[in-house]
């Protein structure tokens, strides 16, 4: 059974529907101003492999990834550029989705930006200031009252003692207490805005989700997930909206994708150490990449390193070159295997991914054994290899597209030299069979042989 942890209870727990068969699930997605880095690929490939698994294990997914198109960040920028917002975001949002098919991310059943949302937003707010766990000062903001909420910390572990402590007042709010915060913040000359009943403004970045979670999937839902820098104080806010809101939980089950560190800092613009997914993927294959983001437990921090890359793509690389030459084309999958069951067994355990590889490498090698002595023989394995590699978004290509990549060699000229090589070969010429391979080597080329003939891949 499908046990997941939930950073609410803060333990794993069998994973139980609201309704049977259907899983609503909801990802806090970007806020679109620049774009995106290799942590938000971390979040985003880590919650495409539980998409998946859970589509895999029969479950009918309504998946939601949200997109902040306004906030302080996106209307600086905008006139940073001097351009208008609208249309700075619909150039990120644009270039974010390329990013992530690139990864081999699946679109999320519905992606709502928060501007087609703010209706519903004022709707929420209201509900709030009638329930007196919100207040307008009169000053065009709206403030949730964090003390009116008795739960108020229950996923962060937040004690509101200590938050006392580093709380303040900037002078231009009109907080009844430091700890409260903005749900309307009222426009400022030159701002976009929309009209209220406070006056003219735009929401607060916490009420968004709340807002377009209960309007796409509900007031309760199964699953909310986001990185773990959203724990608090997005995802403790969002709880404390909705719940003092709708009267009901707001979600079933909290889940958290760890941060990704550069050489085991903190990756920052202010250190030189930030990499946009873009940039990454311009030095390093698309697989690779994601090979790398799934390697590590969705739940744990991750290093980024050029280190870390290159064992991603050798690992990669052992894969494809399993399944190089073979036909699967209409091959059924081995059924019911121990690979099979043990791959769902790690999945199963909180989609812990760094087991269901090490499933993968030891079919691998199976396949490898099989095939040695009968081609035939070793077709389902190579089948079943696909069959799990789709669940992790890996192995879905040529293997020749994924071992040739990155050459700068002309396909016909290596074809020719191989051919020589097998011409010196055939001739007993074996010092020149084997100056050919070295050449080859040397320009990064490696030669394969095997009864099928010789195939070649670029050294990664």
């Amino acid at each position: 059974m499908l046990q997941i942890y939930n950073s609410l209870t803060r333990k794993k727990e069998p994973f139980k529907p609201l309704v049977a068969n259907q899983v609503r699930m909801y990802v806090c997605g970007m806020t679109v101003y620049d774009f995106c880095h290799i942590g938000h690929a971390r979040t985003v490939t880590a919650f495409d492999v539980i998409a998946r698994f859970l589509r895999t294990k029969g479950y009918r997914l309504t998946y939601i990834r949200n997109v902040t198109d306004i906030d302080d960040k996106i209307i600086r920028r905008a006139r940073e550029n001097s351009e208008p917002y609208e249309m700075l975001t619909e150039r990120m949002i644009a270039a974010m989705r390329e990013d992530f098919l690139r990864l081999g991310n699946v679109a999320p059943d519905q992606e709502p930006r928060a501007t087609a949302f703010v209706d519903g937003m004022i709707a929420m707010i209201n509900q709030l200031v009638e329930r007196g766990f919100a207040y307008a000062p009169g000053n065009g903001d709206v403030y949730y009252r964090v003390r009116k909420f008795d739960g108020y910390g229950k996923l962060s572990g937040k004690v509101l003692s200590e938050l006392e402590a580093g709380a303040r007042i900037d002078v231009d709010e009109m907080k009844e207490d430091p700890l409260d915060f903005v749900l309307w913040k009222g426009a400022k000359p030159g701002e976009p805005f929309w009209e209220s009943p406070w006056g003219n403004g735009r929401p607060g970045w916490h009420i968004e989700c709340s807002v377009m979670g209960r309007c796409c999937l509900g007031e309760t839902f199964d699953i909310h997930g986001g990185g773990s820098d959203l724990t608090f104080p997005h995802h403790e806010n969002e709880i404390a909206q909705s719940e003092a809101a709708n009267g009901k939980p707001f979600v079933t089950t909290w889940m958290h994708a760890g941060p990704i560190r550069v050489d085991n800092i903190k990756m920052s613009k202010s250190l030189g150490n930030f990499f946009t997914i873009r940039e990454v993927l311009d030095e390093h294959h698309e697989e690779t990449v994601r090979y790398f983001l799934i390697s590590s437990h969705y739940r744990s921090p991750m290093n980024y390193s050029e280190d870390s890359l290159k064992e991603a793509a050798v690992r990669l690389e052992r894969m494809y070159t399993a399944l190089q030459g073979l036909s699967i084309e209409g091959v059924e999958a081995l059924a019911n295997s121990e690979f099979e069951q043990r791959f769902y067994a790690a999945m199963d355990d909180d989609f812990n991914t760094p087991v269901a590889l090490a499933v993968v490498f030891d079919l691998v090698r199976e396949l490898n054994r099989v095939r040695a002595s009968n081609e035939t023989a070793a077709l389902p394995l190579a089948a079943l290899l696909v069959k799990l590699g789709d669940i992790l978004g890996i192995l879905q290509g040529s293997p020749d597209a994924f071992l040739k990549a990155g050459g700068d060699m002309d396909d016909a000229w290596i074809q020719s030299q191989i051919e020589q090589r097998i011409a010196a070969k055939k001739a007993r010429n074996f010092a020149e069979a084997d100056r050919i391979r070295d050449t080859l080597a040397e320009k990064g080329i490696i030669l394969q042989d095997s009864r099928e003939g010789t195939t070649w891949r670029v050294e990664h």
